[in-house]
């Protein structure tokens, strides 16, 4: 491997901690509520990691949690009473939702003061008009690594986003582009994507597809930042509990073959995943200094 490795846990402790140094420098401690409906036992080990690293960073955590039978009035009543409640900086609405619940509105009950996720759409169009407001998580998380390993400075790099979801592809082009970086969108209906990837400064591949992006799609030298978690078959590993063949985790970049071109790049796992809860507490911090007209402390400048 000739790329250099953009650890997502070195990236990630950075970032805490300067959140944790704010914290520390703040009149009164930052709060986050975090909602869980039903028992996915992904959501709940994730909830439960939020919840230690936010109290580890100096902040009060709350947990909501609800059953999978919890009804949308139930949900929205209890998101408009959190937004309502004045010791409450950040909401946080664990998706995915159970069947039958509709997360849009859901969402919408949220104060978009008050959305750490970014996921508002009012959130949505400070950030496309370039206005001040709380940034999506994963997205921010990929434009704190390119700094990591390129500096402060990504003006005039251009940058090739894979992807055009809500969640990752359209906020992330929108934040690059906010460095005054040249920013191309690929997606399914690209045209001759392979030689587009090879014209990237950065590439950030985000469609979930496991290992799409081989080696020979890279620019030398160029960022590979892979926001795909996908998991492939390991026969190697032998079988689980229930007698099913493990997997191992993949990203959409073919990790060999890129590290062997680009100049740094993203593992994963460890890499662009572990910068969502970091940035999730960096926006808490964020949305109450905004809403109690506190001074954003310096270390938050990551």
């Amino acid at each position: 491997m000739t790329a250099q490795l953009i650890d997502g846990k070195v990236v990630s402790e950075k970032v805490r901690n300067g959140v944790a140094a704010a914290v520390s420098r703040l009149p009164g401690k930052p709060c986050l509520a975090v909602v869980l409906v039903g028992d996915d036992a992904a959501s709940a080990i994730y909830v439960k990691s939020k919840g230690e690293k936010t109290e580890a960073a100096g902040m009060r955590s709350i947990t909501r949690r609800y059953p999978a039978s919890a009804s949308q009035a139930e949900i929205e009543a209890e998101l408009k009473a959190l937004s309502a409640d004045p010791e409450v900086d950040g909401i946080l609405l664990q998706l995915p939702l159970p069947k039958g619940l509709d997360e849009a509105s859901a969402l919408a009950c949220i104060d978009p003061m008050k959305d750490v996720d970014g996921l508002t759409e009012l959130s949505a169009g400070r950030l496309v008009l370039g206005k001040p407001g709380l940034r999506p998580c994963t997205p921010t998380g990929c434009v704190i690594m390119a700094k990591y390993a390129l500096g402060d400075d990504l003006a005039g790099r251009h940058v090739v986003v894979i992807g055009r979801s809500i969640l990752v592809g359209k906020p992330v082009s929108l934040l690059f582009l906010a460095e005054n970086c040249t920013v191309t969108m690929a997606h399914s209906k690209t045209k001759n994507l392979e030689a587009l990837c090879r014209t990237a400064d950065i590439l950030v591949p985000a469609v979930g597809r496991p290992e799409m992006v081989r080696g020979s799609w890279i620019k030398p030298g160029a960022v590979v930042i892979d926001v795909g978690i996908n998991r492939l078959p390991a026969p190697e590993k032998g079988l689980d509990d229930k007698g099913n063949v493990k997997t191992r985790v993949v990203g959409d970049a073919h990790f060999a073959e890129c590290a062997e071109v680009a100049s740094w790049i993203t593992p994963v796992p460890g890499g662009v995943g572990l910068m969502t809860v970091a940035c999730l507490l960096r926006n808490t911090v964020l949305a109450a200094c905004a809403r109690r007209g506190w001074t954003v402390p310096a270390e938050l400048d990551t």
